[in-house]
């Protein structure tokens, strides 16, 4: 049969064409709802294979724009609840949202002060808490030479690369490396009241109240500077203790009933075979060879815990007093 010519065979063409290709379209169509439910498996398995993480990390992000999504995307774990394929359309647009959100709450939530805007200080901590410096190291900023350490928040959470910046820096500079020659000359020796083998001692500078902080970048690298001249010199306190316990001893300052006590020179505490009698002797130690100030105290916190410390001279605030000088002595009979 001969094909008809000019408009008639030119349209008989279009019109083959357009109905092959609508059975195309007709026929993905109809697999569509295949290759969704393929995908929405796959995505279902990765979000159980990362949900303890999103759990552990983007959850905990405070705001409800970011914690809203995410409790959403850990309800899509049943996926037979969107059925056909809107309802498959609807579950992608809402993995989307959810773990976009779970990106920005992992942002926001893992460390609350990378928020802070550059060259803008903002007061980190509580009115009525106790923060820590802890020096780690130096560094040279604007010319000069500064502590570069770690800041420990009234609430547990820490800050590194911390540069303590202003009033008394010279001083924990000089602390900070007149216990470290210590610690090189007497551990690997024995206490000889306990026998025990003496441990590594580390100074800590405590902040009555928030500490300001401004966040810079120094050779690339991000820094937190704590502009120490806008502290009350009342509200700062050197402190040391056994390395380890820096962390436990910030907590103990900011848990209620927590209290100060000194020792007398004949307390058993001295006697103790654990690293609490080791410290009460050793910071007298230290304190004979040139770290002054008091030595052999306590915090004893209310459950019984209890934690030897030696107090640097200077800074001594005055708000810190009752850390300085215990007004009470320990008795472990008592």
């Amino acid at each position: 049969m001969q094909k008809p010519r000019g408009l008639d065979g030119i349209l008989g063409k279009i019109g083959d064409n357009v109905k092959g290709s609508f059975e195309k379209v007709k026929n993905k169509i109809e697999e569509f709802p295949e290759y969704l439910d393929e995908k929405l498996r796959e995505t279902k398995n990765k979000i159980s294979e990362y949900k303890p993480i999103i759990v552990g990390s983007a959850i905990t992000a405070s705001p409800f724009y970011v914690k809203a999504p995410i409790l959403t995307l850990l309800q899509i774990k049943n996926l037979n609840l969107y059925k056909g394929t809107k309802g498959k359309l609807l579950g992608y647009g809402l993995i989307g949202v959810g773990i976009a959100a779970a990106g920005l709450g992992i942002m926001l939530g893992l460390d609350a002060i990378h928020s802070l805007p550059s060259n803008h200080v903002e007061y980190l901590g509580s009115q009525n808490g106790y923060e820590a410096f802890v020096p780690q190291n130096t560094i040279n900023y604007n010319g000069h030479t500064d502590p570069v350490g770690d800041l420990i928040l009234n609430n547990g959470n820490t800050i590194h690369d911390v540069v303590w910046n202003g009033q008394y820096s010279n001083t924990i500079i000089q602390d900070h490396n007149q216990i470290d020659a210590l610690n090189k000359q007497f551990v690997g020796q024995n206490d000889p009241v306990n026998n025990q083998p003496y441990v590594l001692l580390k100074p800590l500078y405590v902040i009555k109240g928030p500490a300001p902080v401004e966040q810079v970048t120094i050779n690339g690298q991000t820094y937190y500077i704590i502009d120490a001249n806008k502290i009350n010199p009342a509200d700062i306190a050197g402190f040391y203790t056994y390395q380890g316990w820096v962390n436990n001893f910030v907590t103990a300052m900011n848990t209620p009933g927590t209290y100060a006590a000194g020792l007398p020179g004949n307390s058993p505490v001295f006697q103790w075979t654990n690293i609490t009698g080791t410290v009460v002797y050793q910071t007298q130690l230290y304190e004979g060879h040139g770290i002054g100030g008091g030595s052999g105290d306590l915090l004893i916190e209310p459950n019984g815990i209890i934690i030897s410390y030696g107090v640097i001279p200077s800074p001594s605030g005055s708000a810190l007093f009752n850390f300085i000088s215990p007004q009470q002595s320990y008795n472990p009979s008592s």
